[in-house]
């Protein structure tokens, strides 16, 4: 059984500068709309439907704006946590999750990925299990090379390992997603890269034209 952490606790600046440059009303990037839905409540139903047993939401910035769209979501596995404090680094925000989670393997999913389908999450989930060792494996939407990886440069979420391997490195590095993961790979750490089904799941809505791309698209296809 599968565990998920979604995380959903950032600032929102850069999708702030750019309704400002454009002299927009400013919204949360979460609170967009994505073909009749929040982009957050998209990112959710995508990793229920991966099939994972329960989902820890970790919230940290305008956490009662999110949380009042994250109660329309009636689904018994979602369950919700606040960092303690705001200006953490997304290792802290992992963490936080990872303390919460009831089952050994997790599924870590930002919430601005709408796109990553809920197949590729199951083949996230089903790589972690493809060699002998997985409690000391990562495995990971590949940004290139795909299998078994060397490095790595570029990678971030989505991701699945043992919450042990986890709960290890994020103890002891206040940082962000991809120096952890770089020293996750130099300690011997396996790293199995799963291919994205197209371009799309690559794209993280943290800028308008992001999402002014991902809404160009149907996200059913």
């Amino acid at each position: 059984m599968v565990s998920a952490i979604i995380t959903a606790a950032g600032k929102n600046r850069r999708m702030r500068e750019d309704f400002k440059g454009r002299g927009m009303e400013i919204k949360h990037k979460l609170l967009l709309d994505l073909h009749g839905m929040p982009v957050i409540l998209q990112t959710i139903k995508n990793t229920l439907n991966a099939g994972v047993e329960d989902c820890i939401i970790v919230l940290g910035h305008f956490s009662d704006e999110i949380t009042a769209v994250i109660d329309e979501f009636d689904d018994e596995r979602v369950k919700v946590t606040k960092n303690p404090e705001n200006n953490v680094e997304l290792s802290e925000s992992l963490l936080n999750g990872v303390k919460r989670i009831k089952f050994d393997y997790c599924l870590c999913v930002a919430a601005d990925q709408p796109t990553v389908s809920a197949e590729t999450l199951k083949n996230l989930i089903k790589g972690v299990f493809k060699g002998e060792k997985p409690q000391n494996t990562i495995s990971i939407l590949a940004r290139g090379k795909i299998g078994y990886l060397g490095s790595a440069e570029g990678l971030g979420m989505p991701f699945v390992c043992h919450k042990t391997l986890l709960k290890k490195y994020l103890a002891s590095h206040n940082d962000n997603l991809n120096p952890i993961l770089r020293k996750m790979v130099n300690d011997g750490v396996i790293f199995y890269g799963v291919p994205a089904r197209s371009d799309l799941e690559l794209i993280n809505i943290n800028r308008y034209d992001d999402y002014l791309k991902v809404l160009k698209n149907d996200l059913g296809k």
